[in-house]
């Protein structure tokens, strides 16, 4: 990035902050037709600082961060939850963040390209000036991977560690290609595989030999062991789902992140055109209006089987999915089937 630009992004970005302290850097990029990476790169050296430290290295600092509110996004959907990261588990590829009713991620290192420490200019709090400091990850295309806000005052030292590791290294993006639409593959087999699964892990496998997008194996499968559904079915599915005090498993992800939240959920509110749910530790913020395809999903396994909702965005990338809470040789609730079947009835009416 050369200078000029950099001058540009910091001072737009400085004028947005001023008119609304609390506006989300990646609503100040899409106004500057720029990545959030991009944006945050722009201020390396006097509010950003990159951290020169390897995906599985910068991991293993999580759970010594103390509480944070951990963040996770895709095109439609924000989960936030507040908490400790658990311990780290894994390999060199990925990492696990098992903690689950807490914070439960799933790392997908691959997609780690640059991470960085940043320090945020806050409201004033009793006339004192005050700060936020997070630690956000980014992929090539300057996609925000996960992002952690520091909630404990005074910092825990690891903390002070990262800054001390801090540099003004500037990162390399590339621009995101759109996703072009293609003809429906064929997958002769695909059924009878599908059938044969006995975890829901062997999916992705599924997905790889036959060189599918999930939407497309859902579209495959239509009728078999997935059907279509109306897209504006979240609301009244987290509206029973709370009623009746269904545990849901709520899964969001990024392109290296994927964020679980399970429990209770509070009834939706709606708030600024978006459907939300807000918790006591956590908020889920969904751009429902905007969701392209719905699909309910059963897939085979050991314990009689068990089914999500997923909720697909214009370009056909996964945004939401819900399933109901389990536990791994337990049967898949009754409760969850029965709203869900009222959801096909839903469907059957439409």
């Amino acid at each position: 990035m050369i200078e000029s630009q950099q001058i540009a992004i910091s001072e737009a970005f400085d004028a947005a902050r001023a008119a609304q302290p609390r506006l989300p850097a990646i609503d100040i990029a899409e106004r500057l037709a720029i990545s959030e990476g991009e944006l945050q790169a722009a201020r390396l050296g006097r509010d950003v600082w990159t951290l020169p430290l390897a995906p599985n290295e910068l991991a293993a600092y999580l759970p010594q961060l103390g509480c944070v509110k951990a963040l996770t996004r895709s095109r439609l959907a924000v989960l936030e939850q507040n908490g400790d990261y658990p311990e780290l588990n894994g390999g060199p590829q990925t990492g696990l963040l098992l903690g689950p009713g807490g914070l439960d991620l799933r790392l997908l290192y691959s997609h780690w390209h640059w991470a960085c420490l940043i320090r945020d200019t806050m409201p004033p709090l009793e006339g004192k000036e005050t700060w936020r400091w997070s630690i956000q990850v980014f992929d090539r295309h300057g996609r925000a991977i996960h992002k952690c806000f520091a909630l404990e005052n005074p910092l825990p030292r690891p903390w002070g560690e990262l800054m001390a590791m801090g540099n003004r290294d500037s990162p390399a993006f590339t621009q995101l290609a759109p996703r072009l639409p293609r003809q429906l593959p064929d997958a002769p087999s695909l059924a009878s595989e599908w059938s044969a699964m006995r975890d829901v892990h062997q999916f992705f496998t599924l997905l790889r030999r036959h060189q599918l997008e999930r939407i497309e194996a859902n579209t495959l499968m239509e009728g078999r062991f997935t059907r279509a559904l109306p897209t504006n079915v979240l609301e009244t599915l987290l509206t029973q789902a709370s009623q009746q005090a269904l545990p849901l498993m709520l899964f969001v992800a990024s392109p290296g992140c994927v964020q679980i939240r399970t429990g209770i959920v509070p009834p939706p509110q709606r708030a600024r055109g978006w459907l939300n749910l807000f918790g006591d530790q956590f908020t889920l913020h969904i751009d429902d209006t905007a969701i392209n395809h719905i699909w309910q999903v059963s897939k085979p396994n050991r314990d009689g089987g068990v089914t999500s909702i997923e909720a697909f965005d214009s370009e056909g990338t996964l945004a939401l999915q819900i399933y109901a809470k389990r536990q791994e040789g337990q049967a898949e609730r009754r409760d969850w089937r029965q709203l869900l079947s009222t959801l096909e009835s839903c469907a059957e009416v439409a």
